[in-house]
């Protein structure tokens, strides 16, 4: 058999699904009796054009966001408290017990902190020096 070699690149959506497919699969055996990961998604759109939007997943007992947004003419007008309940409140109906983000402390954390949500871990320097990457979590 030929020594086998990594092949690095860029964006790879045939390979990200491949990947989910088979973690999807792996998941399953480990957890019987647990319904398979559901993506969940939230968004705000006006006049056909997204203003605010948060994707990210159910499993179990637990959801996490990936990625929250909101357009800067929005922020600090309560919309992004709004769109984060609505994703709480499906993970809540969909079984979960806490709901979990992680931002750099350029971004949100303090959003998240008035929101109810926890500092449960911090990667001092990630992604530069004098930036952490915050990590937390809310019971719901």
């Amino acid at each position: 058999m030929p020594e086998l070699q990594p092949v690095v690149g860029e964006a790879d959506p045939s390979l990200d699904q491949r990947l989910n497919d088979e973690l999807d699969r792996f998941n399953k055996a480990a957890t019987p009796g647990v319904p398979p990961a559901r993506e969940l998604t939230v968004k705000v759109e006006h006049d056909g054009r997204l203003v605010a939007g948060v994707s990210g997943w159910t499993w179990g007992d637990a959801a996490g966001i990936g990625m929250t947004w909101v357009h800067e003419d929005q922020r600090g007008s309560g919309l992004g408290g709004r769109l984060l309940g609505a994703f709480e409140r499906e993970a809540a109906d969909r079984g979960c017990t806490h709901v979990f983000v992680t931002s750099f402390t350029f971004q949100a954390p303090a959003f998240y902190e008035r929101l109810g949500y926890e500092e449960i871990f911090r990667w001092d320097a990630v992604p530069t020096p004098g930036r952490d990457d915050v990590h937390l979590r809310k019971q719901l």
